[in-house]
Order: C-alpha cells, then structure tokens, then sequence
C-alpha cells in the first residue's frame, strides 16, 4: 500500500560509529520459500544522498520497511544514529522522515491541511513548522489550495514535507522522482539538494539514474536480494583501465587494435569512436601505437562508463537473466 510515513516512535556489535547514520547489518527477510533480502550490509554517512539502487524486486522497499521498523527482519539488525531500532525504534524513529512509493494524501484537503493531518498523529506541531515546510518545499503559496489541484511533482513534495515535519536528522526516500515529468525531476533534485546543504542526510531509493548520478557521491546496487556493489559513483563510472579513442577509419584502426594482445576486448562506441585497453595501460603507448600505424588519434581519454550500462551489467538485466 502507498503511503508517506513520517515515523512517530545486526549481529554486528555497534561501537560510536561518527559520521554512521544508518547501518544495515547482514539484514535478510524471508517470505516462506522466497528470500527477498539476503545479508544484506550498508553504512550511510552523515551529509551524504546516498543512493540505493536495484531491477524491480530486487528488496529495496523490503529493505526500507524493515529499516523503518514496519516489518520486522528474519535475520540481522538496522541501527540509525547508534540505535537499535528493533529494541529502541520509539526513541530513534522521530528523528526520521520517510516516503516510501507516493504519498497518500486528502484530494480535498489543502496542503497545509494534510500536514495538519499528518501533525496530529504526531501529537501536534507548531503552526510556525507547517509555514517552514511549506517554504522549504516551494509550496508556500500554495499551502491553502486543495491538493487535488496539485501536480505530480507538487503531490511528491508535499510528501517531501510531511516527512520533515519533526526536522528529522535522515530522510529515508524510495522514488521520490518517480512518476515525475522533467520539470519535476528538476524541482525534486533542488529540493534534495537544499536539504543535504541544510544538514539533512538522504538514502535514496531510486530507478532513475540519471537523477542518481547527479545526486548522489556514493551507491550501493542490490539485486535478487543481494548487495552487488557499493561504491562511489566516481569509482562506479571509472572506465576499468579503458580509453575512448576518436580516430578517422575507425572500423580498420579497430581490426588493428583487436589483432594485438592487450586489444582484444576493443569495440566501436559510435562513428569513429573505439574503446579499448592500452599497451602496458598507458593512454600514451596507445597514442603511439595508433600514430606509428597511421591512425593517429583526433582525441584520446581514459573512458567513462554510463551509469545505466553499469546497473544493467551489475544486476544481469542485460542479459535477461532477473
């Protein structure tokens, strides 16, 4: 069931972890025969979007039910900002805020007056906070109009901020662009921005990568359950010891560049464009070998590899195999 959900309330020993606001250790959950999330481990830093990836199915909504305490996990623990929140959710979940799928909200209600609704269940909040929500989400202005008025992406950050009604410490966010048109997204990746630069720290769940690669400094990619890699997005998109080479007659410069031992994976990246390994690894021993052979290159440089190629690559779905 969608919902926003804006918390009222591990075998690993925790020691004072610093910069560690969320820690996922060895985290499984197992529905009869089906292990939707197997051993699952994860350090999110404070300050950081962190971005939490996978194909659909892969136990990313799994993972964030049971890290904010709405289903309980078959094996391992979730600690947030040092705390258990299996043994000690009530004192550590109202310093998170969570929107997880879309927001549910009241059509016929004001935007102002869902937060209300929102703050109720919370024991009440000042009117000042619901003013600062509003403001910090662009919806100010439009606080008094029914949210049936609202666009897609007006609907997500309300969402937004019924999550930050307890100025929580993190935002635990599953697609929160989802649905959105490219203005939206634009509006969304602002306002995540915003709260990062203010302090707030970000794990988001999220398909579009696009938005992923813009936003977040470090990933983590699960599949079938299972973590396939954590890492920085720098590192993730690093070409692995490749240089994309821009040459005229690339198709011969190509058979060439197959025929010798380190250029054997060589292949073509769109008109006159060859990605390939380098002798010794060296992008100037390339350059040489191309020249000496008569291709000499218009450009050389150390490949980057697109983040969508990667997760595809990671998780199998290039080759049909989810």
């Amino acid at each position: 069931m969608a919902q926003t959900l804006v918390a009222s309330g591990g075998a690993r020993a925790v020691a004072p972890h610093g910069d560690v606001v969320m820690r996922i250790d060895r985290l499984s959950k197992r529905y009869g025969q089906r292990l939707a999330v197997d051993g699952l481990s994860l350090d999110v830093r404070r300050g950081e979007i962190f971005g939490f990836l996978g194909p659909n199915g892969a136990g990313k909504t799994t993972t964030i039910r049971m890290s904010l305490g709405l289903i309980a996990p078959t094996a391992g623990g979730v600690h947030i900002l040092g705390h258990d929140v299996a043994t000690d959710g009530a004192h550590v979940l109202p310093r998170v805020g969570a929107l997880v799928e879309q927001p549910a909200l009241y059509g016929y209600m004001s935007g102002r007056d869902n937060l209300r609704a929102v703050a109720s269940v919370l024991g009440g909040v000042p009117e000042s906070r619901l003013d600062a929500v509003l403001e910090l989400v662009g919806l100010r202005g439009r606080g008094a109009d029914r949210v049936r008025t609202y666009s897609l992406g007006m609907k997500q950050r309300l969402g937004v901020a019924m999550a930050l009604l307890q100025d929580p410490d993190l935002l635990v966010l599953d697609e929160p662009a989802n649905g959105l048109d490219p203005a939206g997204i634009v509006e969304m990746r602002d306002l995540l921005r915003q709260l990062v630069a203010q302090g707030k720290t970000i794990f988001l769940s999220s398909h579009v990568l696009t938005e992923v690669r813009q936003l977040c400094t470090r990933v983590a990619i699960i599949n079938l359950g299972k973590l396939v890699t954590e890492s920085t997005v720098d590192d993730l998109l690093r070409g692995h010891g490749e240089f994309a080479v821009t040459v005229e007659q690339a198709a011969q410069a190509l058979a060439l560049v197959r025929a010798q031992p380190w250029g054997s994976t060589a292949r073509l990246d769109g008109p006159g464009a060859i990605v390939t390994r380098a002798p010794d690894g060296r992008g100037r021993d390339l350059n040489l070998f191309l020249v000496q052979a008569g291709y000499a290159p218009d450009a050389i440089a150390p490949h980057a590899q697109d983040l969508e190629h990667v997760f595809l690559a990671l998780t199998g779905a290039a080759n049909g195999t989810n």
